[in-house]
């Protein structure tokens, strides 16, 4: 079945308003009162936005599947702008809106029966592509059928071959890994990612330059990526001989395999439908799925992750100014991803033996913040902890214990603390620091 989304003149006539009231707002008011009237303007494109997807079908002689209904969440995510500033130079982050009326007449193969979240978000990320916008999917393990009907096959066949459009894993002899030293081969998707991976950005961010853009490309396979990857190719997350504390069923490969028909729901089905029908709606959600997920990480990543980058070497190269150690480093406010781009950074600058230990930064009510640097790969160990006789403690009693005038408190972990003033943050680190070397 194919969909295709109709735009009905309220969404061009609710467009236009929503910009003009950005360039009136510029026109006739301050900076400030322009960027105060955006969640209004955002309102606007959100209602055009429900207001123009509609559908309508036709028949189809393969097996297919289309996932235009993407184009429902995608806006979502293809309608703004980040903007950072750094003395005069300006930095944007523009998302490109992909055209959901295209739909290229080619098809993509995979095969039958249950899915995982390695084909569906494979056949996301091909639909990106202008080669298979929105392209019908065919599924089947008939090879034959996949040969005659298919222009690209992904997850089944045997074969990777990308000059033959050919993207499999479970031969025999097959080790194709991201690059040198990864835990896990790369599953389909992991094949489409190395492939298309870039273009797909390219398309969402034609403004990236190189270097960016392959800064958010290695970035996407390490936060989702990888972990597809590592699943679908037998990888354990914890290492052998050791138990698990807990385990963890809400990533996206447990999502989307929860979406497979249960054993027993072909009972439930209808005259006029199929089990293969069943199991090709729930693919199309699968895909669906995996699209805002993948939707998720790249805004989050180039919108986000890419314009602190730069914030964070500032401060890094400026480290000596903070303290004399050059092991602290200060933002002017918090709430930016800084962490990962901390541990690339100083292996870049070769920071060896001299790693960040904390970081300074404001939070929202005005509270200077001392935070730890976490070791790499490590969510709760530090390089570093704040004092122990601080830890738990707040306001007069951490003031009287640590000698700074407006610390306010530490975390009972040793991992954050605060003071209204800078300069005792500061102090506060350059204690632990002191206390290090003793």
């Amino acid at each position: 079945m194919l969909l295709s989304p109709q735009h009905p003149p309220t969404f061009p006539l609710v467009r236009c308003v929503a910009l003009r009231c950005v360039v009136v707002s510029i026109q006739h008011s301050s900076i400030i009162r322009s960027l105060a009237l955006l969640p209004l303007v955002a309102s606007c494109f959100r209602a055009a936005t429900a207001l123009s997807i509609q559908s309508s079908s036709s028949s189809s002689t393969v097996r297919s599947t289309s996932f235009l209904r993407l184009s429902r969440f995608q806006r979502y995510f293809s309608t703004t702008t980040t903007t950072i500033m750094s003395g005069s130079n300006e930095i944007s982050f523009k998302r490109a809106k992909l055209d959901d009326d295209m739909a290229s007449s080619k098809i993509i193969g995979t095969h039958s029966g249950t899915f995982q979240a390695d084909e569906a978000m494979g056949v996301f990320l091909l639909r990106q592509l202008p080669d298979y916008r929105n392209s019908a999917v065919v599924r089947s393990r008939d090879l034959e059928v996949l040969a005659t009907k298919a222009d690209i096959v992904i997850d089944v066949g045997g074969v990777y071959d990308h000059s033959a459009l050919a993207y499999d894993h479970h031969q025999r002899g097959y080790d194709e890994r991201f690059d040198q030293g990864r835990c896990t081969k790369l599953s389909a998707s992991g094949l489409v990612y190395r492939h298309y991976g870039q273009q797909v950005l390219k398309q969402y961010y034609p403004m990236l330059t190189d270097d960016l853009l392959k800064v958010a490309y290695n970035k996407i396979y390490d936060k989702l990526m990888q972990a597809l990857d590592a699943i679908d190719t037998g990888v354990e997350m914890i290492p052998s001989g050791v138990e698990p504390l807990y385990r963890d069923s809400t990533g996206l490969a447990s999502r989307v395999g929860r979406l497979n028909p249960r054993w027993n729901e072909i009972n439930d089905l209808s005259d006029d439908k199929s089990a293969d029908d069943l199991q090709d709606d729930r693919f199309a959600k699968a895909v669906d799925l995996c699209g805002l997920d993948f939707m998720s990480v790249m805004t989050s990543v180039v919108e986000s992750d890419l314009p602190a980058r730069k914030f964070v070497e500032e401060a890094l190269l400026k480290r000596h100014e903070n303290h004399a150690s050059g092991q602290i480093i200060s933002f002017l406010s918090g709430g930016m991803p800084w962490r990962d781009h901390l541990y690339e950074l100083e292996k870049i600058h070769k920071l060896d033996d001299k790693l960040i230990q904390f970081v300074l930064y404001q939070d929202q009510g005005g509270m200077w913040r001392v935070q730890a640097v976490t070791v790499e790969g490590k969510a709760f160990v530090n390089r570093l902890s704040l004092p122990e006789t601080w830890r738990g403690v707040r306001d007069q009693d951490l003031a009287g214990i640590s000698g700074i005038k407006t610390a306010r408190f530490v975390h009972v972990a040793g991992f954050i603390g605060g003071a209204t003033l800078y300069e005792d943050a500061l102090e506060m680190a350059s204690i632990a620091l002191k206390q290090q070397q003793e």
